[in-house]
């Protein structure tokens, strides 16, 4: 009506958060209309749904306009490592970033020809896009996708000590074939590049499109930025305790960690089938070949032994 708005939640936010929050509905002007949260409905399907008051009336709001947190202009505050990016929204569009800087520096390379970029839709709430991509046969069988989120950070997982190889989310594990490769190369090129930071973490705070890439067979893993105030939330555990009032707020990353991520790209670009760093399998076949004699013995366990066989041999 002229004054109320109803509006339907598209992602993942506490209830708590909700009502008296202030919003802002951009219309298709560009115009951005002033609004506070009076009621929500966390049970309607397929999502939760709002009624908001239009400080300056409804007039030019209409069916399909986007809301968004009414939140500080966005901005760059700290110094060094605790140079910190504060915008309305980090998650994902920050990696959404990161992926065009380094796609605009591996373009026309040489050897590089292989790499491109996938977009998906409706993350949020599912994955929907990844679903359907991995289920539209468009993407070549042996493509190995490197998903990109921002993900809670945790204090095992801080924000300003470098990007993340994400080996998991609260739902699976991603392919390890393909993490531990990653996990190798970054710590090969840490070795001559001593300012290459990055972290490897499970980050079981959310789910992520590897899961999703991963379940209908293609080789997938993840990297991430460490986020603050995940989705808009500030101080979740405080308010979740209790012992702090529900506020949204900007998300927040390290500009370090961003500059960090296009340079994971870039190094993965380069060197993800580089034969400088041998694969996993290869450095073990060269330990055993290096220590065989310490496996002699009244069982032999020196000599090469086929699968079925091993299966059956009794050990002491």
């Amino acid at each position: 009506d002229r004054h109320t708005v109803e509006l339907e939640f598209r992602g993942g936010v506490n209830d708590p958060y909700f009502v008296g929050a202030r919003i802002e509905i951009v219309d298709d002007k560009d115009r951005a209309h002033r609004a506070t949260v009076r009621s929500l409905d966390a049970n309607a399907k397929p999502f939760k749904r709002v009624i908001v008051h239009a400080t300056g009336g409804t007039s030019g709001i209409a069916a399909g306009d986007i809301g968004r947190w009414a939140l500080p202009k966005p901005r760059i505050a700290g110094r060094g490592a605790k140079r910190l990016l504060h915008t309305h929204a980090c998650d994902d569009l920050a990696a959404v970033a990161a992926a065009l800087c380094a796609f605009d520096a591996v373009a026309g390379k040489d050897g590089l020809g292989h790499v491109c970029i996938l977009f998906t839709l409706a993350e949020e709430v599912g994955f929907i896009g990844t679903i359907a991509a991995a289920r539209g046969g468009d993407l070549p069988r042996d493509a190995r996708l490197v998903c990109l989120e921002n993900s809670r950070s945790f204090a095992e997982s801080p924000i300003g000590a470098g990007p993340i190889l994400r080996v998991g989310d609260r739902l699976t594990v991603f392919s390890p074939v393909l993490t531990n490769r990653l996990g190798m190369i970054y710590t090969e090129h840490q070795k001559s590049e001593p300012a290459f930071r990055f972290q490897r973490k499970l980050m079981s705070g959310g789910a992520c499109e590897a899961s999703a890439f991963a379940e209908y067979g293609y080789q997938s893993t993840c990297l991430c930025l460490p986020l603050g105030n995940y989705h808009n939330m500030s101080d979740i555990d405080g308010v979740a305790a209790g012992a702090r009032p529900a506020k949204v707020g900007s998300e927040f990353i390290s500009v370090a960690d961003f500059h960090g991520l296009v340079d994971m790209l870039l190094v993965t670009a380069r060197l993800l089938d580089s034969a400088s760093v041998p694969p996993f399998r290869e450095r073990l076949e060269g330990l055993l070949a290096a220590h065989r004699d310490l496996l002699s013995g009244p069982n032999n366990l020196g000599e090469p032994v086929a699968p079925d066989a091993l299966a059956r041999r009794r050990f002491p």
